[in-house]
């Protein structure tokens, strides 16, 4: 993906003049369809522009190079391990032009939420710790913190209070339950706030969760 790319996507609109943007990026292998079924699930009562991109398909070394949609490249299963860093900056990337024209259709960074799922989701923590301009908060599903020790250094003030809503799966045998605890564990060391929520799942989305975020949603964008 080229860093000056738009990335395609799929959008959903409650109304004529939204009020806040919410940008919901799919895991691996998925597309921006996987989860456009929110919009309508979450019935938020204000008027909210849902953005579902399509990640590029690119070759994922994981899964025997198979060219497949990814935010990307996943060297091994051992998430502490080796990451690729240049295609997770690249996707950050991405999502900034996202944002970035957000703000030009008139909604301010305040109301702009970043949501993701598995890898979508450690793309929109890379994105929302570093951006520049204060966001409505993150949505971190089944998934973990990438690039941690670039994160100090690199983390956004604006950004120090941003309300993180992570939530992950106890039967999650594709990122380990322990993994996204010590992801919320170097976030809280690093002074984030993070809403922790549990569920009797495996790498999967539940209903109690779908409850659990538009609560978080309704909290932060009312």
């Amino acid at each position: 993906m080229e860093k000056s790319a738009m990335l395609d996507a799929i959008e959903i609109c409650s109304g004529a003049s939204p009020e806040a943007s919410v940008i919901w990026l799919h895991g691996l292998g998925a597309d921006g369809g996987d989860f456009a079924p929110m919009a309508e699930e979450l019935a938020l009562p204000m008027v909210v522009r849902f953005i579902f991109p399509h990640a590029p398909g690119m070759p994922v070394t994981v899964n025997n190079g198979w060219v497949m949609p990814a935010w990307y490249d996943i060297y091994s299963l051992d998430i502490a391990g080796a990451q690729d860093e240049t295609g997770i900056r690249a996707s950050q990337a991405g999502i900034e032009a996202l944002i970035a024209r957000e703000k030009t259709r008139g909604v301010d960074s305040a109301h702009i939420v970043l949501a993701g799922f598995s890898q979508g989701g450690a793309v929109a923590l890379q994105t929302a710790l570093r951006h520049k301009d204060r966001l409505g908060g993150v949505v971190a599903l089944s998934t973990y913190l990438p690039l941690h020790d670039s994160l100090q250094a690199e983390s956004s003030e604006a950004n120090r209070t941003l309300p993180i809503f992570m939530a992950h799966g106890r039967d999650d045998t594709v990122i380990p339950l322990e993994a996204a605890r010590k992801s919320r564990r170097r976030l809280e060391a690093e002074g984030y706030p993070v809403e922790w929520h549990e569920y009797p799942m495996p790498h999967s989305v539940c209903g109690a969760e779908v409850d659990d975020i538009r609560e978080f949603l309704l909290r932060i964008l009312s």
